[in-house]
């Protein structure tokens, strides 16, 4: 495969990449030289793939090394196919992006980065503890939590519909630029339940995907989280038939009543499309979809307000799709990656890749939270203000507190949503728990 330095490319799915390279002596060390490679997801946002070649050429060019990098599309998983045949071959790029639960799917194949995150650590203070329990699960840090292509999933609303059909002013509880108000207290899961079956009899249904989806998979976990209803506990053990699950689907079951007919068969783009089209009242996002409206449909765009998760028993808490950057243990440049993977995470390049994708990316240390760029966006004006948390809000990562190979499994095999759809179309609460233990039960033994 031909190749430029640190230019926008598409990779073919299936092909795999080598590099060779000069090992230099430790993470933080100047002119690490040879060459390096890197496999990066595509960025959805048009400038994201810019602002990373522009913070990783300025580190290449200062450690004299010869750096290529190529963007794979999840379109396809070609992102995903290239991981799997890297490992397999145990060749390709040095450093690979990782997403959600494939971290441990491959720690065999992974570096340890315990130097690289003390390094990142002291300087970015504390990070989220739902990154930290995928990263460090083995004891050591497996992978390093990335800024580039993190994000939670909470609802986008249209401001009009909320006030017309459930008398619910989401701006007046999430101001803009401010925490929430006192009023957010009743933005429950209780209130989202009743603002979902106003809204679906005045036609403007909730656009909540049932699919075998990411979309689906972490609505649905925050859900589950929100009620304390884990399929898994974290030493393993089955949970399926706990009173907090049989709560959960309860709930489920009546707003499944208030869905589109066809969320089932929805992908990742369906609910975006569902609210362009001036169809829904709500959908889980990040700000992707405002920033398509705010381009091929502003006079949405200028309706919508990202805001805080409804509130559940177990606390406020909104589904995290995060990403990492991981070292294979069969590179021959560990010391260049790592001094790169320091790099990329320096506080003013951070706030750079926030900045280049309009707030789509959010850090994973809560000191790096308080960028105006998210006050700064609209129509209408500070619409993403609350797009990070504030206030009583915590990220969750859907499938926890499962062991990550137990909760990889789950998250691949889209239980969850299953269960929700199973009882939507009317089986048993009583057939869909025996079903859900079944299916765990031979993931466990694997």
């Amino acid at each position: 495969m031909s190749r430029k330095r640190i230019s926008r490319r598409r990779f073919i799915a299936g092909s795999v990449a080598t590099a060779a390279a000069i090992a230099a002596p430790h993470v933080s060390t100047s002119h690490a030289a040879g060459s390096l490679s890197l496999g990066m997801w595509d960025h959805w946002v048009p400038g994201g793939n810019k602002i990373f070649d522009g913070i990783a050429q300025d580190w290449a060019t200062k450690e004299k090394v010869n750096l290529t990098i190529d963007y794979l599309s999840t379109q396809g998983n070609k992102l995903l196919l290239t991981i799997a045949a890297e490992a397999q071959a145990r060749s390709g790029h040095d450093v690979m992006d990782f997403s959600a639960w494939e971290p441990a799917q491959y720690v065999r194949h992974l570096e340890p980065v315990g130097d690289v995150m003390k390094e990142v650590l002291a300087t970015n203070g504390p990070i989220t503890e739902a990154m930290q329990y995928i990263g460090t699960f083995t004891g050591d840090w497996n992978v390093v939590p990335s800024t580039r292509g993190s994000l939670i999933l909470p609802p986008c609303t249209r401001i009009d519909y909320l006030k017309q059909h459930a008398g619910i002013d989401v701006q007046a509880m999430f101001p803009a630029g401010k925490d929430p108000t006192p009023d957010a207290a009743n933005w429950t899961w209780d209130a989202f339940l009743l603002a979902a079956e106003k809204c679906h009899k005045a036609g403007a249904s909730f656009g909540l995907p049932l699919g075998a989806t990411t979309d689906s998979l972490d609505w649905v976990g925050a859900l589950f989280s929100a009620y304390g209803a884990a399929l898994v506990d974290a030493k393993g053990n089955i949970n399926v038939k706990s009173d907090e699950v049989g709560q959960v689907l309860e709930y489920a079951k009546r707003l499944f009543a208030f869905l589109p007919p066809d969320v089932a068969s929805w992908d990742n783009a369906s609910n975006n499309k569902w609210l362009l089209s001036g169809k829904g009242a709500l959908i889980f996002n990040p700000p992707s979809t405002w920033v398509v409206a705010k381009r091929d449909a502003p006079d949405i765009a200028a309706k919508l307000w990202t805001h805080a998760m409804p509130k559940g028993p177990k606390g406020r808490l909104a589904p995290l799709l995060p990403r990492y950057q991981g070292l294979w243990n069969f590179s021959k440049n560990k010391s260049a990656a790592k001094s790169l993977l320091v790099h990329i995470n320096k506080p003013d390049n951070i706030r750079k890749i926030v900045a280049g994708a309009a707030g789509y990316d959010i850090p994973p240390y809560q000191k790096l939270l308080d960028y105006k760029v998210w006050d700064e966006q609209g129509p209408p004006a500070g619409t993403l203000s609350h797009y990070p948390n504030r206030g009583d809000q915590k990220n969750v990562m859907p499938c926890s507190p499962a062991p990550p190979q137990i909760a990889s499994q789950l998250y691949t095999n889209a239980v969850m949503p299953k269960m929700i759809v199973r009882i939507g179309r009317g089986e048993s609460i009583d057939k869909t728990l025996a079903w859900a233990a079944s299916e765990i039960e031979g993931y466990t033994r694997q």
